[in-house]
């Protein structure tokens, strides 16, 4: 008869892996003030800002410009920094599972040309939206944080 594992044995630890992306704040000013690019990915819709991962070789400032490209359809040009957001997740890395510790680069992003619908499969939507109606849309909390940072450098920008 098998034994049971003991209450008290602690389970093994997941080996730790860190994963980097960077994605952006691309906006532009229309007349009704600062819309920013969002993206809604997944089965659950969630809308979050473009980002992902950086290649091997690749920037953090470049895979922004790349992945906001690709996941929005836009051309932009990088103003600065905004922050660099962290966070835990368990996902499989090939046939492991293991405990991601993600880094993520935010930059602002101006926009210079493109088309919003021409975004990559791998999107159900892009959309241009109001700022303030971008932090309420948007799915997570750090995320929203960004754009009010990226509200708060746009402000100071103004002449």
């Amino acid at each position: 008869m098998p034994t049971q594992p003991d209450a008290n044995t602690p389970k093994p630890k997941l080996p730790t892996v860190d994963q980097v992306s960077s994605g952006g704040v691309a906006y532009r000013r229309g007349e009704h003030g600062v819309e920013v690019a969002l993206i809604s990915v997944g089965p659950q819709r969630r809308w979050q800002l473009p980002k992902g991962i950086v290649d091997a070789g690749e920037t953090p400032e470049a895979t922004a410009i790349r992945e906001v490209r690709e996941e929005a359809g836009i051309h932009t040009e990088l103003l600065r920094k905004i922050e660099t957001i962290t966070y835990w997740y368990v996902g499989d890395k090939g046939k492991q599972r293991v405990r991601f510790h993600k880094f993520v680069h935010f930059f602002l992003l101006r926009y210079t040309s493109g088309n919003i619908a021409e975004h990559d499969w791998e999107v159900n939507e892009a959309r241009w939206v109001a700022i303030e109606e971008a932090i309420n849309l948007l799915s997570f909390k750090t995320e929203r944080q960004v754009v009010e940072k990226a509200k708060l450098l746009l402000k100071d920008a103004q002449p």
